[in-house]
């Protein structure tokens, strides 16, 4: 399999993993944060779907103007046609695209100067996929067991039985209620 071939297949992959973690959940599981930073897994989706349409459409083409309803709230339905509809004009452009065209848009700095073919935004948005896939995983992790995590996960062990979440609500074993956060921006 070439390149051209396997980034975009690399890239579908991870997408798929986005939908098969949030299969079968509720409107209540997919619009309910349970972390700190107050994402929900539906926010997680029309985030994704943003990106999709940024890198393939802003930066690649040069061309887009802003998406439908940005910011606007989405039914879980809509959220996720959103981010089919994103990803499967992304997959167009990529097609029609060589690797190692030069994006007619620009991303700001510092990424901006790191992204400078299309194989630079591919990989980015693998990468983008993934990780949020492991924040999804998290948020799966902290709820009760929803349809979509259950199938591969037993429930954990330190669950509390009140709520069945485990303690992810800004409690860490490693850090005490008042003990400050990392910085902004990372570690």
């Amino acid at each position: 399999m070439s390149e051209k071939n396997t980034l975009p297949a690399f890239l579908r992959a991870q997408r798929a993993g986005v939908l098969a973690i949030l299969d079968g959940l509720g409107e209540e599981a997919l619009t309910t944060a349970v972390l700190p930073s107050g994402w929900t897994p539906l926010g997680v989706v029309e985030h994704l779907g943003d990106a999709e349409w940024h890198w393939s459409q802003e930066i690649v083409t040069g061309t887009a103007g802003p998406p439908t309803g940005e910011h606007a709230p989405r039914t879980p339905a809509a959220a996720f046609a959103y981010y089919r509809e994103q990803c499967r004009r992304s997959d167009e452009i990529f097609a029609a695209t060589p690797l190692s065209a030069t994006p007619r848009g620009r991303h700001p700095d510092p990424l901006g100067d790191e992204i400078t073919d299309l194989r630079g935004v591919v990989l980015h948005l693998i990468e983008e996929t993934a990780r949020h896939i492991g924040h999804l995983d998290v948020c799966g992790s902290c709820s009760t067991a929803p349809p979509g995590w259950a199938r591969a996960r037993t429930a954990p062990s330190n669950t509390t039985r009140s709520t069945g979440r485990r303690p992810c609500r800004g409690s860490s074993p490693r850090r005490s209620a008042g003990s400050a956060r990392p910085p902004a921006g990372g570690r």
